[in-house]
C-alpha cells in the first residue's frame, strides 16, 4: 500500500493516477473538510480529466483519511513555500509530514518526498528528523526524492506522459520506486541521486523564469521607446535558433514564481542572473498598474473604481490562483491605499478579494477600462462584449482595434 500525504494540486492527481492503475492507495490530508469532500465523491478543484480519473480511482478502491497509515511506502506531496525576506525554502510542511510518518511507519519503509525542494533540503531537514526518531537511514528507512513535473490545466496528460526523475541513496530502492511510478507513467523515468534530483527540478523552473523575464524586460524596453514588442518577437523568432517567449503581467503558480528563489536564497553570491530575472518578473504587476494609470490619463478617465481586472488565476482555464499576478497587483495597490479595482474570474466561485464579481455581464457593465490579466477561453469566445470598452490586453488575446497592450 502507498500512503500519499497531502491531497492538493499535486498529491491528489498522483494518488488518483496510482490507484486507477492498480496501486493500493490511501490518501491522507490534515484538512478534514477536504477529506470529507473527497469521501463524498466530489473533487476539490477543477481540472480537465480529473473527474473521470477520480471515478476510476474510487472504483479501484482508493480511500481518504486524516490519519497516517502503517505501510511500506509514503509519498509526501505538501506545499513548500519560501521566506519572502530570506528567499530560502520554508520546509515546515515537509518536516511536519515526515515527523508524522515516523510515528507510524514500519522498518524498511520508503519515504518519497515529491514536494519541490531546494538542493540540500532533504539532507538539512529530512534526514535529521528520521535519525532523531531512532531510525537508521538505508536500513530502517529509505529516502527518495521524486519531484513532480505537472502543471494545472494539463495535469492528467502530463502525469501520464512527462518524464520523471527518481533520486535515491540506494539505486535498488530507486528502481523499486521507479516501478511504482511506471504503473502509470509512460515517459522515461531516470534514477539518480537525491541532490541531483532536487537540483534538476529547481533548475527546470528557473530556466523558464529567466526566459520569461527576458520577454518581460523586452516589453518594458519597447514600451519606453514606443515599439511593438510582439512584432519584434515575431520577427526574431523566425531565426532558427531563437525562441523568445511572450511577455505577460507577471508570473504566478507554485513553481516558476517560487522555485528560483530557492537557489537565490541558498546561493546569493552565485545567482545574479536569476535574482535580476525574478525581480523583473515580480515587477510586472506594478508595470501593469502603471500602464493602467497612463491609459486613464490618455483617455481622460479619473475614476479608478471603473477599472476592472479580468482574471484572478495565474494561468488560463484553471482555478489555481496561488501567487497570481492579479493578486500581486491588488496587494501592491493596497499598499498605496488606492481604491480597490473590480475583479472577475469565471473559475473562482468564492470571494477571495474585495470587489469580486461572479457574473461577466455585470462586471463589464460596471467597468469602463477592462484589463485582461488571464486569457481564459471565456473571454476569447466573447470578445464582442468588450466593444466600446477601453481594453488593456496583457495576454495578447484580443484582436479588437484600439486595444492597448503591454
Amino acid at each position: 500500500m502507498v500512503n500519499v500525504i497531502g491531497l492538493g494540486y499535486i498529491g491528489l492527481p498522483t494518488a488518483l493516477m496510482m490507484a486507477s492503475h492498480g496501486v493500493d492507495v490511501v490518501g491522507t490530508d490534515y484538512n478534514q473538510e477536504l477529506v470529507t469532500t473527497l469521501n463524498a465523491g466530489k473533487t476539490t478543484f477543477e481540472e480537465e480529466g480529473l473527474e473521470d480519473l477520480f471515478n476510476d480511482a474510487l472504483k479501484a478502491g482508493i480511500r481518504f483519511t486524516t490519519q497516517y497509515q502503517e505501510t511500506d511506502m509514503y509519498i509526501v506531496s505538501v506545499p513548500t513555500p519560501y521566506d519572502k525576506f530570506s528567499k530560502k525554502i520554508d520546509a515546515c510542511y515537509v518536516n511536519a509530514a515526515v515527523k508524522e510518518v515516523m510515528r507510524v511507519c514500519r522498518k524498511g519503509a520508503i519515504v518519497v518526498i515529491e514536494s519541490t525542494v531546494s538542493p540540500g533540503t532533504i539532507d538539512k531537514f529530512v534526514r535529521p528528523i528520521i535519525q532523531e526518531n531512532g531510525f537508521v537511514i538505508g536500513e530502517d528507512i529509505h529516502l527518495v526524492h521524486a519531484p513532480e513535473r505537472i502543471i494545472p490545466g494539463n495535469m492528467v496528460y502530463e502525469l501520464l506522459h512527462n518524464n520523471r526523475t527518481i533520486g535515491a541513496d540506494d539505486p535498488a530502492i530507486g528502481e523499486k520506486v521507479k516501478q511504482c511510478y511506471a504503473s502509470f507513467c509512460q515517459g522515461e523515468i531516470v534514477v539518480t541521486d537525491i541532490k541531483t534530483a532536487e537540483m534538476t527540478k529547481v533548475v527546470e523552473n528557473t530556466f523558464r523564469a529567466v526566459n520569461i523575464a527576458f520577454a518581460n524586460e523586452l516589453a518594458k524596453i519597447c514600451r519606453h521607446d514606443d515599439m511593438d514588442v510582439y512584432e519584434i518577437i515575431r520577427i526574431c523568432n523566425m531565426h532558427p535558433r531563437v525562441n523568445i517567449l511572450t511577455p505577460g503581467p507577471g508570473v504566478g503558480g507554485h513553481c516558476i514564481s517560487v522555485d528560483p528563489w530557492f537557489l537565490v536564497g541558498d546561493y546569493p553570491a552565485l545567482t545574479k542572473v536569476i535574482w535580476e530575472s525574478m525581480k523583473v518578473n515580480d515587477s510586472m504587476p506594478q508595470f501593469v498598474l502603471e500602464r493602467i494609470h497612463t491609459i486613464m490619463q490618455e483617455k481622460g478617465m479619473t475614476d479608478i473604481t471603473r477599472v476592472g481586472l479580468y482574471g484572478l488565476t495565474y494561468k488560463e482555464n484553471v482555478d489555481d490562483y496561488r501567487e497570481s499576478p492579479t493578486l500581486q497587483l491588488l496587494e501592491w495597490q493596497e499598499k498605496h491605499l488606492a481604491p480597490t479595482l473590480k475583479v472577475y474570474d469565471p473559475y473562482i466561485k468564492n470571494d477571495i478579494v474585495k470587489n469580486q464579481y461572479h457574473d461577466l455581464d455585470k462586471f463589464l457593465m460596471d467597468t469602463d477600462l477592462v484589463v485582461i490579466m488571464v486569457g481564459h477561453d471565456e473571454i476569447k469566445q466573447q470578445l464582442e462584449k468588450l466593444e466600446g470598452k477601453v481594453v488593456l490586453d496583457t495576454r495578447r488575446v484580443c484582436k479588437l482595434p484600439g486595444v492597448y497592450t503591454l
